[in-house]
């Protein structure tokens, strides 16, 4: 439901300028600060998640990720599925710098390189809550992008 409010202002005698405000119940407590702390939140999340990723590519700390390499793709490299993981782990770690260089290019790269992963681990069939996590990342690194336009803290 919308409210109309209409304001009335006398600007010379005998005249009337009506001004027309449209307001939406439930948009009281929006401000720009709102805004700008989920876009640095979000944009914190997107440099410190891929990189922290890129860079146990070299460790495997946190987990083998040969593992959620597809079979079918890891047969057609030339090179180890350890070397490939590898060259993800550098290309995440750039992508997180990207992040925050220019956050609105950086979170479309993301975008789109976590929904890659996400069809090449849902077209292995393993593993498909990492690719349903994957694709909901993706969705908020594209969000990301899209408040970089919006927020003053970018």
């Amino acid at each position: 439901m919308e409210t109309i409010t209409l304001n009335q202002t006398e600007t010379q005698p005998g005249t009337r300028t009506v001004q027309r405000t449209n307001h939406k119940p439930g948009n009281e407590g929006f401000n720009r600060t709102a805004l700008d702390n989920v876009f640095t939140l979000l944009k914190l999340t997107f440099v410190i998640v891929p990189v922290v990723a890129g860079i146990d590519k070299f460790t495997n700390l946190l987990t083998d990720w040969e593992k959620y390499l597809n079979p079918s793709f890891a047969g057609l490299l030339p090179f180890s599925g350890a070397v490939f993981m590898k060259i993800v782990g550098v290309i995440e770690i750039v992508a997180g710098i990207l992040v925050f260089s220019r956050p609105s290019v950086g979170g479309l790269v993301v975008a789109a390189w976590l929904a890659m992963i996400a069809l090449t681990i849902l077209a292995s069939g393993n593993y498909l809550d990492i690719a349903v996590r994957d694709l909901v990342m993706a969705i908020s690194a594209f969000s990301m992008s899209r408040l970089a336009k919006f927020s003053q803290s970018h």
